[in-house]
C-alpha cells in the first residue's frame, strides 16, 4: 500500500453509506423497471436530531447532504407538473430543520426552502417554508441573512405581501452586525415601505440612515440622498 492510500477501515462509515446510496440510485436508474419517485405521500417523519448525529458516525456534513437528496426526492417524478405541491409542509420543514442541526454551517437546507419549497404556487405552503427560513435567521443573523433577505422578495413578489415581507426585511436590518452584510440587504425595508404607500416612515428610516454616517461609498450616499429627496419632494406635494 503506498502512503497517499488509506486502508478501507479508514473510510469513514458515513461515506461507506453515501456510496451505496449513489451506487443504488445508479442501478435503478439504468434499471428497465425502476420504481416510481416516491410520491409525497410516501415521505416519513424525520428522524430526530441525536439519531441523526448517531447515524452520522462522526460524519455528519456528509450525511446531511445524503439526507437533502433523499428528501428532494419526494414528490419530484418526471410526470408531475407541479413539484412539491402535495408534501405535507409541516412534516418537510421538520426534515430541513434536524438536517440543519445536524449541519448547522450548510446551506443546502435554507437554500431548498428559500429557493425550491417556498416558490410553489400554494401560498398556505410557501408561507410554511418562508416561516422556517425566519426562524433558522434568527440563530444565526450573519450567516443566514442572505435567504431571508431571498425570503422577502418571494413574500413580495410571488405572494404579493408586503407586510410580511417588511417583517422579514426588518429583521435583516435589526439583528445582523457583520460588516460585510451588504447596505442593499440593509436597506430593504426603506424600499418596501415605499412599496406599502408609508412614504412617511420611509423618509425617516433613510434620513437617519443618511445620518448614522455608516454609508462609506459615496456612490451609495448620493443615490440615497436622491431617494430622500424624492420622497421630500413627494411628500412636499401633498
Amino acid at each position: 500500500m503506498s502512503r497517499d492510500e488509506r486502508p478501507l477501515a479508514a473510510v469513514p462509515r458515513a461515506l461507506w453509506v453515501l456510496l451505496a446510496v449513489a451506487l443504488a440510485g445508479q442501478i435503478a436508474w439504468q434499471h428497465p423497471g425502476r420504481p416510481r419517485a416516491p410520491a409525497a405521500a410516501d415521505l416519513p417523519p424525520p428522524p430526530s436530531v441525536q439519531a441523526l448525529r448517531l447515524a452520522a458516525f462522526g460524519e455528519p456534513e456528509a450525511l446531511a447532504r445524503v439526507a437533502m437528496l433523499y428528501l428532494q426526492s419526494f414528490d419530484l417524478g418526471a410526470g408531475n407538473a407541479l413539484p412539491y405541491q402535495q408534501l405535507d409542509y409541516r412534516r418537510l420543514v421538520a426534515w430541513l430543520r434536524n438536517i440543519l442541526a445536524l449541519d448547522p454551517r450548510s446551506d443546502y437546507p435554507l437554500f431548498s426552502a428559500a429557493r425550491i419549497y417556498a416558490e410553489v404556487l400554494d401560498p398556505a405552503r410557501s408561507r410554511i417554508a418562508l416561516e422556517f427560513v425566519y426562524e433558522e435567521f434568527l440563530r444565526d443573523p450573519n450567516h443566514r441573512w442572505p435567504w431571508l433577505a431571498h425570503a422577502a422578495l418571494v413574500a413580495k413578489h410571488r405572494l404579493g405581501d408586503l407586510p410580511l415581507a417588511r417583517r422579514y426585511a426588518a429583521a435583516i436590518d435589526r439583528y445582523t452586525t457583520a460588516p460585510d452584510v451588504p447596505l442593499w440587504a440593509k436597506q430593504m425595508e426603506i424600499f418596501i415601505l415605499e412599496d406599502m404607500n408609508e412614504a412617511d416612515a420611509a423618509r425617516i428610516m433613510l434620513g437617519g440612515l443618511l445620518e448614522s454616517g455608516n454609508i462609506h461609498d459615496p456612490a451609495e450616499a448620493r443615490f440615497l440622498a436622491q431617494r430622500l429627496k424624492e420622497l421630500e419632494a413627494r411628500r412636499g406635494s401633498r
